[in-house]
C-alpha cells in the first residue's frame, strides 16, 4: 500500500468517516505530486487535512543524497469552528506549508513557526502559522521508514508571530489559555501580548 493510501485510510478512520462524506482539493506545484487537501466536516469543527506531504521523508536540503526511506514525515490538520468558515485561498496554503519540506528544505515539527507572507486566506488577519502536536495517530510504515506524524496547525497573526520569535511557542498558548482565545476561531482575534 502506498504511503498516501495508509495515511488517508488512518485519517478517515481517525475522524469515523468514509471517503464520501470528504470533500477534497488537489494542489500541485512543479516537480512534486500532487498535495490533496481534504475538508472533513463535524458538528462543531471542520478538519483540513493534508495527504500527500509525507510521501517522501524530510531530511537535510544540504545532503547532497537525500535518504528516499530514513527521516521524519508529517501531514498537517487544521480544525475550524463551523459557521464562520475560511473563504478563498486556504487550500492552497495548507499544501504550500506541507510542501514547504520539498521546496524549501523546511522540517515541519511541533512548536515550528512558519511564516506565510500573506494572508492564510482571503481577507485573513493570519500570515504565520504554529504547529503543534495532533491526536491523530502516527502511520506505522515498514522499516526503516519513520512513522507519518500529523501536526495541527494554528494561524497566527503577525503580532502573535512576533511574541513566539522572542518568547517561545509555549508562552503564546499560555497567553491563549490565559485569554480564554478558542485559536479554532477563524473570526478570532490576536492575543493581547
Amino acid at each position: 500500500m502506498e504511503v498516501v493510501d495508509k495515511v488517508r485510510t488512518v485519517v478517515l478512520d481517525h475522524f469515523g468517516v468514509d471517503s464520501k462524506g470528504v470533500d477534497s482539493a488537489s494542489v500541485t506545484f512543479l516537480g512534486l505530486e500532487p498535495i490533496e487537501i481534504l475538508r472533513i466536516p463535524g458538528e462543531e469543527l471542520v478538519h483540513y487535512v493534508t495527504l500527500g506531504g509525507s510521501r517522501h521523508p524530510m531530511g537535510d536540503p544540504g545532503d547532497l543524497h537525500a535518504d528516499p526511506l530514513r527521516g521524519p514525515r508529517a501531514e498537517l490538520v487544521l480544525a475550524m469552528r463551523t459557521g464562520v468558515g475560511p473563504s478563498a485561498g486556504l487550500a492552497k496554503t495548507l499544501g504550500v506549508l506541507v510542501a514547504a519540506p520539498a521546496v524549501e528544505g523546511v522540517v515541519l515539527q511541533a512548536d515550528a513557526l512558519l511564516d506565510l507572507g500573506e494572508p492564510m486566506w482571503r481577507d485573513a488577519p493570519f500570515t504565520a502559522v504554529l504547529l503543534g502536536a495532533s491526536d491523530i495517530p502516527e502511520v506505522v510504515l515498514p522499516e526503516p521508514a519513520e512513522p507519518v506524524r500529523y501536526l495541527t496547525v494554528v494561524p497566527v497573526t503577525a503580532t502573535e508571530a512576533a511574541w513566539v520569535r522572542v518568547r517561545g511557542a509555549k508562552a503564546l498558548r499560555d497567553a491563549w489559555s490565559e485569554a480564554g482565545i478558542d485559536v479554532r476561531d477563524p473570526a478570532r482575534g490576536a492575543a493581547s501580548l
